[in-house]
């Protein structure tokens, strides 16, 4: 996904207009916790003073190139960097498709390197400098993750125990290698991945992502086109790989574009979704996993999922979760006792790569959470939260929302159905990764709001904590064949700025739900599951009131005393979303009616933790 600390280039934007990806999946969430709210402070804490050990080598040695054959041929690039020393040493590899000459520290991690790690970094086929075909996750490509891991564990430089570690694609092709359980793998450390790609990114609600994938497509394109380092040495593979690279940009990514935009088969959940998924194989990985994640991250759904599901197979897996955006994770850290993503990961792999005793992981706290309004993380009973009991509000008349039921004589609200509602709001920050992060609108949703419903709390007399993932059930109708609806929870200041907490998304003609695979908290479904096949599509008859079940990606957050909960009903969600182009031209000039009477009480659910 998204390369930390690179600039984003005009070239690349324009070459992402052109590609795309299979990227689709799915998620099976499990039946909601529930036990006796357990105070944090009786919980494992953060040590005052975090795990460090000092430097053992001064330099390193660095191995260019590494030419490795795959079982079909396909000859990817590696590089090798180590401790200038003896060794042998244990060794972390990074797989990634954003060419490892990028100057990054996740292409030469020299704070493991300096404490007897060799770190190797390899191209995926396809992408920077090695050969082949990319396909993003397919089958060959996680093949090649266990051969990597292999070959590594049989070096002459090699202590024979290999761990991974990097960010999103980097994060995410760690757990399909993991699922492949290659012998000499002893722990990951995942930052910011994915568990469902259909869900958690490429069709939230039913919609293709435009904000972030053409974006991060071209990213990966416009790197491969980069000349290879060996280009003088090895000028025959180098041009041959340059010429690969350059036929892929016509080829299989705009081939998936186009299918996801007409509504073919990338518009639907399925077997190309499936394939690519962690989530589905995150029953086979065996090896301690630590996961950290962003509550304003592009994987903000997936990556307490993944957690979740990791931990109830009894795999040694814990969870941080920041106030982070894709282009920023990790940032301000240390802070609250929580040390650095390196401080952390050197401890992970110390015990697990090192046998050294002292590094002692599992006393670190299984879940710890950045909670907005209060600024600061915290230790916490589980994910999702052992303490949370479901509560409901209210949609009502007057733009209020509150926990009371409406009454007969309530009016409904309607709003016209465009595409382009939420241009400037934190949707806008958050699926561009970060990078309009600087835009005042981006901060405060008023302006989105003047083109959509909002229902709001009268000021809060304490504060109100939520915690994991929020439910809206609209009763609704349209004049149009097609509805879409953005459902958003903002915290609302004194000063009437509205800040955006989580939003989430769904096309009417997917409104099916398989109450299996939801979640159920207090007897209410809080995290609804929508099968998103085209099997399971509803029609959407003008005029007639549709039940809405719409999935709010999960947060944490204290709304404070005197501030307002509100819940704003948008017709779309761009530039983050739009509807392929079928559903687009069939709800297009369409009104709105988003019921709150008696009858059709629309409402959301909350997970509150007192």
């Amino acid at each position: 996904m998204f390369q930390k600390q690179m600039k984003v280039s005009l070239t690349y934007l324009l070459l992402g207009l052109l590609v795309f990806t299979p990227f689709l999946i799915h998620t099976v969430p499990v039946e909601a916790a529930k036990g006796k709210h357990e105070s944090t402070r009786t919980l494992q804490q953060w040590e005052e003073i975090p795990y460090e050990r000092p430097a053992l080598y001064s330099s390193y040695i660095t191995e260019k190139d590494i030419f490795i054959t795959m079982r079909d041929g396909v000859i990817l690039a590696a590089d090798v960097h180590r401790p200038d020393g003896p060794g042998p040493f244990p060794v972390i590899l990074t797989q990634t498709p954003y060419n490892k000459n990028q100057s990054n520290t996740e292409n030469l991690n020299e704070y493991f390197i300096k404490r007897g790690y060799a770190h190797m970094v390899v191209d995926v086929r396809g992408t920077g400098t090695s050969q082949g075909t990319w396909d993003s996750f397919g089958l060959a490509e996680q093949g090649d993750g266990k051969e990597l891991v292999e070959w590594a564990a049989t070096q002459p430089w090699s202590n024979g125990k290999v761990g991974l570690y990097g960010s999103s694609y980097r994060a995410i092709n760690q757990l399909l290698t993991a699922a492949q359980q290659p012998e000499g793998l002893a722990a990951i450390f995942p930052v910011v991945p994915m568990a469902d790609v259909y869900r958690d990114i490429i069709m939230s609600g039913g919609l293709a992502n435009t904000g972030f994938i053409p974006l991060w497509l071209g990213l990966v394109t416009a790197s491969g086109l980069l000349p290879p380092t060996y280009t003088l040495s090895e000028p025959v593979l180098a041009s041959t790989v340059l010429i690969n690279h350059l036929s892929q940009t016509s080829g299989y990514q705009t081939n998936t574009l186009a299918s996801a935009i007409s509504g073919g088969e990338f518009a639907y959940d399925g077997p190309a979704a499936w394939l690519r998924s962690p989530i589905y194989v995150a029953d086979q990985i065996k090896v301690p996993t630590f996961l950290t994640g962003g509550l304003h991250d592009l994987f903000q759904r997936g990556t307490p999922l993944l957690y979740e599901q990791l931990k109830a197979n009894g795999v040694h897996t814990k969870l941080l979760m920041g106030n982070w955006t894709h282009g920023n994770y990790g940032s301000g850290l240390p802070a609250n006792k929580v040390p650095t993503l390196d401080q952390i990961a050197l401890r992970w792999f110390d015990q697990y790569l090192m046998g050294i005793s002292s590094a002692k992981t599992e006393q670190i706290p299984d879940v710890t959470q950045f909670v907005i309004g209060e600024e600061r993380f915290e230790v916490q009973p589980g994910w999702p939260h052992a303490g949370a009991v479901a509560e409901r509000f209210y949609l009502r008349s007057g733009s209020l929302l509150t926990r009371e039921t409406p009454s007969t004589l309530e009016a409904s609200s309607s709003m016209l159905q465009q595409p382009f509602n939420g241009i400037c709001s934190g949707s806008t920050n958050q699926w561009t990764a970060g990078i309009v992060s600087a835009v005042p609108c981006t901060k405060d949703n008023r302006l989105t709001e003047t083109t959509e419903l909002t229902f709001t709390t009268a000021p809060l007399n304490e504060d109100l904590r939520i915690s994991g993932p929020i439910a809206a059930k609209l009763f609704a109708k349209t004049t149009a064949e097609e509805l879409v609806v953005s459902v958003r929870i903002t915290d609302v200041a004194p000063d009437g700025s509205s800040q955006e907490i989580t939003a989430g998304w769904l096309a009417a003609s997917h409104r099916t739900v398989m109450d299996s695979k939801s979640r159920f908290l207090d007897g209410q479904n809080i995290q609804p599951w929508h099968p998103f096949t085209k099997a399971e599509v509803k029609e959407v008859v003008p005029n007639e009131v549709m039940e809405l079940d719409i999935e709010i990606f999960s947060t944490n957050v204290v709304i404070k005393e005197g501030h307002r909960l509100r819940v704003a009903i948008g017709p779309s969600d761009f530039p983050h979303a739009m509807s392929p182009a079928p559903q687009l031209m069939n709800q297009l000039g369409g009104v709105a009616t988003i019921f709150n009477t008696k009858a059709y009480p629309s409402s959301i659910v909350l997970p509150i933790v007192r």
